[in-house]
């Protein structure tokens, strides 16, 4: 008996229409889609009138299951696999199936289709021709400025995903370890409220603080960030006399820490610091 096929299936990240004819003809004619929540998966499948059955293929059970998925290709059975949304192992379930696939001498086939990275680059305006997806960024203060410390000499634009409600503590430690970079914030694309925002990290992060007060902000976010630039920090003279030249005309330290942050890609603690080592530094 020849063994059957691991089709693996983009599906769309939110808007049902972003799905391909060749990836609706394949859910209909497999023996099985693995699905990361088969609860979700199913409305999909409703939608478009797909009655293949389903098995869940979600995180916490993949090392186990993959073994018997293959067995399952091996003894002739195709099997699609398919995540919440977007292209399945981008992030996602996957990875231990395809490897294990692989391995058995399976056929593996894409069916490409809808990915949250490359939907957010390509209307980030960021350059576009090389950039390194860092998957999600950690969750806790510490890991998070370690994560955003190992890659403050990266030149390609950075592509993460991040969870809503850390994304101002994320936009706070960006800007700590990376400076005042440019950024895009990528929210619920090709959904209802798609939302695309573009600017520093400082100036977005206080148009969502203005915007939602108390409020928290919902929806999934992927996040792109500027890549480092080949500018090089000033000596402490240049900075100081940066500073200096810019109390002259009467900015307050937190501004000049914002303003040459940018400036010389630096972070503002750093500009801050010195700053309250040169003259006037009771004007913060």
């Amino acid at each position: 008996m020849s063994a059957g096929i691991l089709f693996v299936v983009a599906t769309p990240l939110g808007n049902l229409e972003d799905i391909t004819l060749r990836a609706l003809r394949v859910l209909k004619e497999v023996d099985l889609i693995a699905a990361e929540d088969t609860r979700h998966s199913r409305k999909l499948l409703l939608h478009y009138g797909i009655n293949t059955p389903l098995t869940s293929y979600y995180d916490q059970v993949e090392r186990e299951k993959a073994p018997r998925l293959v067995e399952d290709l091996k003894h002739g059975k195709s099997i699609a696999l398919i995540s919440d949304a977007g292209t399945p192992g981008i992030n996602d379930p996957g990875y231990h199936l395809v490897r294990a696939a692989i391995a058995a001498g399976v056929r593996v086939e894409p069916i490409p289709g809808a990915s949250a990275v490359a939907a957010a680059l390509s209307v980030s305006g960021l350059p576009t021709d090389r950039f390194a997806f860092e998957g999600f960024v950690p969750a806790k203060s510490g890991p998070r400025r370690r994560f955003f410390e190992d890659l403050k000499d990266e030149a390609r634009t950075i592509v993460v995903y991040e969870a809503a409600r850390r994304l101002d503590d994320c936009l706070d430690d960006l800007q700590q370890v990376l400076g005042d970079r440019d950024v895009v914030v990528a929210r619920e694309l090709t959904k209802m409220f798609e939302e695309i925002l573009r600017g520093s990290a400082h100036s977005i992060a206080d148009e969502l603080r203005c915007r939602l007060g108390d409020r928290e902000l919902q929806g999934e976010i992927t996040l792109l960030i500027a890549g480092a630039t080949t500018t090089t920090a000033p000596p402490a003279e240049s900075l100081s006399s940066a500073i200096g030249r810019l109390r002259s005309e009467g900015l307050h330290l937190k501004e000049i820490a914002r303003v040459l942050a940018k400036e010389y890609g630096i972070s503002r603690r750093e500009v801050y610091q010195a700053g309250l080592g040169t003259p006037g530094s009771d004007k913060v």
